[in-house]
C-alpha cells in the first residue's frame, strides 16, 4: 500500500530549503473578490525563483544526494517549469544537469533551460521525453522526478504549509494538478493544520491524467493535448493518485479556452502575469462557489507565470477571445 507523506516530512523539507528560496507572499485580491463575489486570497508562487513553485521540491531532493551523485549529475523530464527549476538549481549548486522536454513546450521555457547551461534534449512528445530521461538515468545520473517521489512531494508541500499559516481563515483552496505533487504535498500540510479546509484540484481538458486515474483506480497513460504544457505529464503516479484520492474534495476539469480567459482575468483583476496552469483556477473557482455557497473564502495557489506575450496573444487569437 502506498503511504501518505506527513506534516513532519513537510516541516523537514521546510528546514532543508530554508533561506534558499523565497517565502512567497500570501495576499488578498480585491480585484478577484469583485470579479467572483467572495473573498479571495492568493499564494503567489509565480514570484518564486524560476517563476514557479518547482524549486522547492528540487532543492529538497538534491539535499538528499551524496557527493558522488552530485558529481555525476542529475536528469529529469519536464513540460517546462520543472526543467527550468532543475537547470537553475543545478547551476547554482555546481551540478551537471540534463533536461529532456518535448519540443512543443513554450519557446521561453526552452530558452531558460539553455541559458542555465543544462544539457537539453528535445523530443517529439512528453512520453518520449520520459523514456529518453530514463535512458539518461541508466548512464548513472540521479533522477529528479517531478512528482513520483515523496521527497519532492514534501518539498512542494511547503507551499501549502506557508499558505495555511498565512491565511488561516480560508475555507477552500484550489490547486492545479499536473503530476499532482503540488496538491499532494500542500493538501497534506493544509489538512494537518486545518482539517476542515476543503482542497480542490484543477486540470485542463487534454491534460486530465489525474481525472482519468481517479476513474480507473490507477494511473492511466494518455497523450496530452492541452495548451497547459506544465500540467501535461503522460500519467500521474501511484503516490500522487493516493494523496489526491485521500485529501482532495474533487478534481475539476476546465477547457483550455476557459483557462486562457482565467489568465486574462488574473491579469486584469489582480495584475498578475500567470500561465494557463494558474488561469484554470478562475473558472474552477466559480464552480466551487456554486457547490459550496456564498460564504466561501477562497484560496488560490498561483503556481507559475512562465509564459510569453507571444504565447498569450496566440491563445487569445486561437480561441477568438
Amino acid at each position: 500500500m502506498t503511504e501518505l507523506i506527513t506534516i513532519d516530512d513537510i516541516r523537514a523539507a521546510e528546514a532543508a530549503i530554508d533561506g534558499r528560496l523565497l517565502r512567497t507572499p500570501t495576499m488578498a485580491s480585491p480585484g478577484l473578490e469583485a470579479a467572483l463575489g467572495v473573498p479571495v486570497t492568493l499564494k503567489l508562487e509565480l514570484l518564486q525563483h524560476t517563476g514557479c513553485f518547482k524549486p522547492r521540491g528540487v532543492l529538497n531532493k538534491i539535499a538528499t544526494l551524496g557527493a558522488a551523485e552530485r558529481g555525476r549529475g542529475v536528469v529529469t523530464f519536464s513540460g517546462g517549469n520543472h526543467g527550468i527549476a532543475v537547470a537553475t538549481t543545478a547551476k547554482r549548486l555546481g551540478i551537471p544537469a540534463t533536461v529532456v522536454m518535448p519540443r512543443h513546450v513554450p519557446a521561453a521555457s526552452i530558452d531558460k533551460v539553455r541559458a542555465q547551461g543544462a544539457h537539453l534534449i528535445l523530443t517529439e512528445d512528453v512520453a518520449e521525453a520520459y523514456a529518453v530521461s530514463q535512458e539518461e538515468e541508466a548512464k548513472g545520473l540521479a533522477y529528479l522526478h517531478p512528482f513520483n517521489d515523496p521527497v519532492v512531494i514534501a518539498g512542494q508541500g511547503t507551499v501549502g504549509l506557508e499558505f495555511i499559516t498565512d491565511a488561516p481563515d480560508v475555507t477552500d483552496i484550489l490547486i492545479s494538478i499536473g503530476g499532482g505533487a503540488l496538491l499532494s504535498g500542500s493538501a497534506t500540510a493544509i489538512k494537518a493544520l486545518r482539517p476542515e479546509v476543503r482542497v480542490w484540484g484543477v486540470e485542463t481538458v487534454g491534460a486530465e491524467a489525474m481525472t482519468k486515474a481517479l476513474k480507473a483506480g490507477r494511473p492511466v497513460e494518455m497523450k496530452p493535448t492541452s495548451i497547459a504544457t506544465t500540467l501535461s505529464p503522460p500519467a500521474v503516479s501511484e503516490i500522487t493518485l493516493t494523496h489526491v484520492r485521500a485529501l482532495a474534495e474533487d478534481v475539476l476539469l476546465v477547457e483550455d479556452a476557459d483557462a486562457v480567459r482565467g489568465l486574462l482575468t488574473l491579469a486584469e483583476a489582480s495584475k498578475l502575469w500567470a500561465e494557463p496552469a494558474a488561469g484554470c483556477l478562475i473558472p474552477a473557482a466559480r464552480r466551487v462557489i456554486e457547490r459550496v455557497g456564498p460564504d466561501v473564502r477562497l484560496g488560490l495557489v498561483i503556481c507559475g507565470g512562465n509564459v510569453s506575450f507571444a504565447d498569450v496573444t496566440g491563445w487569445v487569437a486561437r480561441f477568438d477571445l
